[in-house]
């Protein structure tokens, strides 16, 4: 883990780029108690041992279910699971689950050290308690995906791709139809892939969505706020921040590093993963 100072930033965004509905504005100043934070998300290999080790079935396990995203399916399986008709790209799979990414006969052979996925916000707590850590809160996660950088719209800085490097793993191509993958990845990403930000951590823009302990809220208090809270109980979701591989600008451009989006704790799918904080 990496132990971060805190201190005051400036959270949030005033980018015309990002939806008015997220509340990814105004920018504030915001004080962040020290606090550690992993260098990389919980991987397939580490989630395992937690399995193993404790019995632990996911939600996705017990539901008997979870999203995958279709194209990652063969045509016999994509035509008989069902889709959101807000998001068709997306197939509720039975038997999807972490250890069955893509369905029955998937597995995570080969991908030990990628993103576990299909792990619900309720999932990523179970897997905290047993390591006596946490999930790091949305202040302290923005705080921290900054990489000490000020205002700057990703986390390596305000260039996509600068010099033509690809910094993260999200969508090239047409959305959702054709994925060039120029980044190298389809799907997910070692979770050490790529250069790490500032502060040493590796994948805090797109890889996979990453729950916060915060509930989701688009309110502002007039008090300056605290990054070691957890925000007010809204019941309506639990924080994700990050972006994931799918994400394209054409639809979805919240690799961006104040960009935000919830969901609700027992949801699962296959772009949704967790890293673990404590405090320092």
């Amino acid at each position: 883990m990496v132990t971060l100072d805190g201190g005051e930033f400036l959270m949030g965004t005033d980018d015309a780029e990002g939806d008015p509905a997220d509340g990814e504005g105004p920018v504030r100043q915001v004080r962040v108690a020290p606090f550690r934070l992993a260098r990389r998300v919980v991987t397939n290999e580490q989630f395992a041992r937690f399995a193993k080790g404790t019995g632990y079935r996911t939600e996705a396990e017990r539901f008997g279910w979870s999203y995958v995203f279709a194209a990652f399916l063969p045509g016999a399986l994509r035509r008989v699971s069902p889709r959101p008709e807000s998001a068709p790209w997306w197939c509720g799979v039975e038997g999807a689950c972490w250890a069955a990414p893509e369905g029955p006969g998937s597995s995570t052979r080969g991908r030990e050290d990628h993103p576990v996925v299909h792990v619900s916000w309720n999932d990523a707590a179970a897997y905290c308690d047993w390591t006596g850590l946490r999930l790091p809160t949305e202040v302290e996660w923005e705080y921290a995906a900054r990489g000490g950088l000020v205002q700057r719209r990703y986390a390596w800085g305000d260039e996509l791709t600068p010099g033509g490097e690809h910094r993260c793993n999200i969508w090239q191509g047409h959305f959702p139809t054709r994925n060039t993958a120029e980044d190298g990845f389809r799907g997910t990403a070692p979770a050490d892939a790529y250069r790490p930000n500032g502060f040493g951590l590796y994948n805090m823009a797109g890889n996979v969505w990453e729950w916060c302990a915060d509930w989701w809220t688009v309110e502002r208090s007039d008090a300056a706020p605290q990054g070691n809270r957890t925000g007010p109980d809204t019941m309506v979701g639990k924080v994700l921040r990050g972006g994931s591989y799918l994400c394209h600008e054409s639809y979805c451009n919240r690799y961006r590093v104040a960009a935000r989006t919830h969901n609700t704790p027992e949801s699962t799918s296959g772009n949704t993963g967790f890293r673990c904080a404590r405090d320092a």
